[in-house]
């Protein structure tokens, strides 16, 4: 049984329009999830440890200022189109589009104003919330008014988000929730002694700007071979890497399968990810250093979370042997990732 409650949590800036936000909190018994109506932020992410103890697992802030200041997407749904766009540019039928430059010579998780920093209106469901909002034609130099609904559910252990989208005009789209996690407790100093698998053969590897060169390289024999659980921290040393930003590509299908998992065993809790997305992002908060404060006071130092971001592969829109990227008019986007909690 969910319970689904609706609250104040506080007013955009006068300059941002000075509407009110609303905070809706999900409880299970086994999990607890508060989610923003303003950039359908998940602030708080509540699971049980192996003697039955909450903690929050999710790192964010105690107050709206927090999320309306500059911070690296916690909690956030991303779009319209999530990572990295080589140069801001794209052509959708023989028209050139330019975007907002947001990250080095890229363009990043939708531009200077994504869906990360706007409002939401929001409809309570049984046992969750449907967002949706209207992305007019041109947004962030984006073509077609799109409309997009992201609805969270949860049921028992296992936390639903479905991501759905139609548009007037043929454009790129890739959505994901930009959440991240220790499973030790959010503040807690690393991620070291999680142990992770990713069901995947191939990654992406990357230039120096981040954006995937467009070879599909197999993880066989690589420090990207994730298919068999690795402790984060021996493994980082053992193969001399300063952390992972890669997208892993999954097997493909629209049908739901498990793609990753995460296990802390002085904890006992677990993260199952499934969904139906071509690929999965692995960031180890490499930038992160500990310069916001978060929650309770806390601060994240580099390495202090993990993000497993379900989307399309980064800057699919330029490479025509990458999943496809593009919603036309008359099609419906599609997709449902879940996080599903346990302790082991």
């Amino acid at each position: 049984m969910t319970t689904v409650r609706r609250e104040a949590f506080g007013r955009m800036p006068p300059e941002k329009g000075g509407e009110e936000v609303e905070k809706f909190v999900l409880q299970s018994d086994s999990v607890r999830v508060e989610i923003l109506s303003f950039g359908c932020i998940i602030t708080t992410l509540e699971t049980k440890d192996r003697d039955g103890k909450f903690s929050d697992i999710v790192l964010g802030f105690d107050t709206l200022e927090g999320y309306t200041g500059k911070h690296p997407f916690f909690g956030t749904v991303v779009g319209r189109v999530a990572n990295r766009i080589a140069n801001g540019k794209f052509s959708v039928d023989g028209k050139e589009y330019q975007l907002f430059i947001n990250n080095g010579p890229n363009s990043l998780h939708g531009g200077a104003k994504g869906f990360d920093k706007v409002l939401w209106s929001a409809e309570v469901l049984p046992n969750g919330v449907r967002f949706f909002r209207l992305s007019p034609d041109g947004e962030e130099g984006y073509p077609g008014d799109l409309k997009v609904w992201v609805t969270y559910t949860l049921s028992g252990r296992e936390l639903a988000i479905k991501y759905q989208a139609q548009t007037s005009k043929t454009t790129p789209i890739s959505l994901t929730n930009h959440s991240y996690f220790n499973l030790a407790g959010q503040g807690s100093r690393d991620i070291y002694d999680h142990q992770i698998s990713i069901e995947a053969d191939s990654y992406l590897p990357v230039d120096d700007t981040q954006i995937p060169t467009g070879e599909v390289a197999a993880v066989q024999g690589t420090g990207f071979d994730l298919r068999q659980p690795v402790e984060l921290g021996r493994h980082l040393q053992k193969f001399h890497l300063d952390g992972f930003d890669h997208n892993f590509c999954l097997h493909q299908g629209q049908d739901r399968r498990l793609v990753a998992r995460v296990f802390h065993p002085p904890t006992g809790r677990t993260m199952e990810v499934h969904t139906t997305q071509p690929g999965i992002q692995f960031y180890t908060g490499n930038f992160l250093d500990g310069s916001l404060k978060g929650k309770g006071a806390a601060t994240y130092p580099k390495h202090s979370a993990f993000c497993l971001e379900t989307q399309n592969w980064p800057d699919a829109v330029n490479k025509p042997h990458f999943p496809n990227a593009l919603l036309h008019p008359g099609e419906e986007y599609n997709h449902t990732t879940w996080l599903v909690f346990n302790t082991a």
